[in-house]
């Protein structure tokens, strides 16, 4: 009986795992993956931190000519942009520019300023997946923010 039983969940759940990991054709729902990476988008291995997780989402608005000043992110933090063209330099000075509707795994660890080069406002949806009492932003020193 053990057996049987162990049988029949089983197949119940071969049957049932197409639909844990898709949706069917002609439903009401429809997916679209808008980010899958294992890199930031400077090519740095995403690495979680330790500690108790900890996810925290925001919505970022940065008027037109706003910057965000130097900073940089401990944790893993992915992003889309909702509105607006976002220009984002490296230290380095590597820049890439996001558009509305542009998905990002931001850089880790990384100085970084975010200027809005559009006409209207950038809007951003932010999800950090960072760990409790651990920082998301940390702002670079007053020395770095005026270098570009």
């Amino acid at each position: 009986m053990k057996l049987l039983s162990s049988l029949a969940i089983a197949t119940l759940a071969l049957l049932t795992a197409s639909t844990a990991y898709g949706f069917e054709d002609g439903t009401a729902i429809k997916v679209k993956t808008i980010l899958k990476t294992t890199t930031t988008w400077e090519g740095k291995p995403i690495v979680y931190p330790q500690g108790q997780a900890e996810i925290t989402g925001l919505t970022i608005e940065l008027a037109p000519g706003g910057e965000t000043g130097w900073h940089a992110h401990p944790v893993p933090s992915f992003g889309m942009i909702l509105e607006g063209t976002l220009a984002v330099t490296l230290k380095d000075g590597r820049t890439r520019v996001f558009q509305a509707g542009d998905s990002v795994a931001e850089v880790i660890g990384t100085l970084h300023n975010g200027r809005n080069v559009g006409e209207g406002p950038v809007k951003l949806l932010v999800f950090y997946a960072g760990s409790v009492d651990t920082p998301l932003t940390v702002k670079a020193p007053a020395e770095s923010q005026d270098k570009r």
